[in-house]
């Protein structure tokens, strides 16, 4: 076997592993907690938490560097999809502005082997708050949330991602 196959395995037994203890995650929240409106903001945080922990990460794993527009940003995100969840988002979209687009997936690994209750949850709002966290640590304060959803009936899963703002750099007391 080569190096490349196997490495390619070792991606997939990775994502279909984090897809099943999501999942268990999930459960386990919706029933000791019993309201989705409240599940909804834990998953968004603990996706935020993930975000400003793994920026650091990918910005070794590919020595990225800071982006100047939110085209390369989408670009980055899309790889980073790739290199953590071994997921393949489309970017598409965009506003006349250029500052918001859609990242669209034919299928979210994160969402297989799921069966959702019609309660309002919103399964994988892990993902915007790891886009959020992620942006916020390279100074960049962006809004998303998901349009379309595979787990509600519709066709593909879609989140939107708008540009809101660059945050400033921010210095420590004394170390100017």
């Amino acid at each position: 076997m080569s190096r490349q196959t196997s490495r390619l395995d070792a991606k997939k037994v990775n994502s279909e592993l984090l897809t099943l203890t999501y999942g268990a995650l999930v459960s386990q929240m919706l029933k000791e907690t019993e309201n989705p409106e409240d599940v909804n903001k834990q998953l968004e945080r603990i996706g935020y938490n993930m975000g400003v922990r793994l920026i650091e990460d990918f910005l070794a794993r590919t020595t990225s560097t800071r982006c100047l527009e939110m085209r390369e940003t989408a670009d980055k995100i899309q790889q980073a999809f790739r290199l953590y969840l071994n997921m393949q988002p489309t970017v598409t979209s965009w506003s006349s502005a250029g500052d918001e687009f859609s990242l669209v997936w034919d299928q979210c690994s994160l969402s297989e082997w799921v069966e959702m209750p019609n309660n309002g949850l919103k399964y994988c709002a892990l993902i915007p708050g790891a886009i959020r966290g992620a942006l916020q640590m390279v100074q960049l304060d962006v809004q998303c949330w998901f349009v379309q959803d595979q787990l509600k009936g519709d066709s593909v899963t879609e989140l939107r991602v708008k540009y809101i703002k660059r945050l400033e750099d921010a210095v420590p007391a004394g170390e100017d």
